[in-house]
């Protein structure tokens, strides 16, 4: 399907990146990644604008064109009582100005049928405590993804993915933790990895601006207290 293709995959080197990555190969795919951790791939900091430049050169000396962006690498998670000024920052420089930048980088040499896609989180409608640089940051790539939608209209697709719990491990799950989602399951990073297949391919050709949520219906279930013996207890 992806014979001759390009694609580009940020924190590619493990979870819902590798798991991406390695589908793209299979389907012919070249794939260039970027990521902190050490091995063959490109090594370096999201966080870091020359680092980001000096990566759009490598890809496009190397391939010539893009046809894929998969803006995946995840932003620190830290909340309001231990996170700083500077963790914050750095969060949303990693989850939203990286991909944004990435973007306007490899605009100018997308091939014919072209997508980006962002890797939200369910986090960008519902919360945990404790967690508002990754919440924000997953916010934001959410709505980048409409604007650049627009902004690239006729050019390339732009569409984001909000993954709920997805467990990189492929561990099977049983009771409370596989039933709070109505499809009584948790998920994999392949459920993830087909969807950012499908939204690159032919078959989605109608679709951009949009963001699929894929979490077993966990955000689409009401619970109150009480309900099948779920209690909330505070402190």
């Amino acid at each position: 399907m992806f014979e001759g293709k390009t694609a580009v995959v940020t924190g590619g080197t493990n979870g819902i990146g590798k798991c991406i990555a390695g589908e793209f190969r299979k389907r012919g795919a070249q794939v260039a990644v970027i990521d902190r951790a050490p091995g063959d791939h490109y090594v370096g900091d999201l966080a870091d604008k020359s680092v980001l430049e000096d990566f759009a050169k490598y890809v496009i000396e190397r391939y010539g064109h893009v046809d894929y962006l998969i803006n995946n690498a995840p932003p620190l998670m830290c909340g309001i009582d231990e996170c700083g000024y500077e963790e914050f920052q750095y969060a949303l420089s990693v989850g939203v100005a990286a991909p944004f930048y990435l973007a306007k980088l490899f605009a100018p040499y997308f091939g014919e049928g072209g997508s980006i896609i962002n890797i939200s989180s369910s986090r960008d409608r519902m919360s945990q405590p404790q967690t508002e640089s990754c919440t924000a940051a997953k916010g934001g790539i959410a709505a980048l993804t409409h604007a650049l939608a627009v902004s690239l209209a006729g050019k390339v697709r732009v569409n984001s993915i909000s993954p709920g719990w997805i467990d990189t491990s492929f561990a099977r799950y049983e009771g409370p933790d596989a039933n709070q989602q109505p499809v009584h399951l948790v998920g994999n990073p392949l459920d993830i990895a087909n969807m950012a297949l499908f939204l690159c391919s032919d078959k989605a050709g109608f679709i951009t601006g949009e963001n699929i949520c894929i979490d077993g219906g966990m955000t689409r279930q009401m619970i109150y207290h009480g309900d099948h013996g779920w209690k909330l207890k505070i402190g």
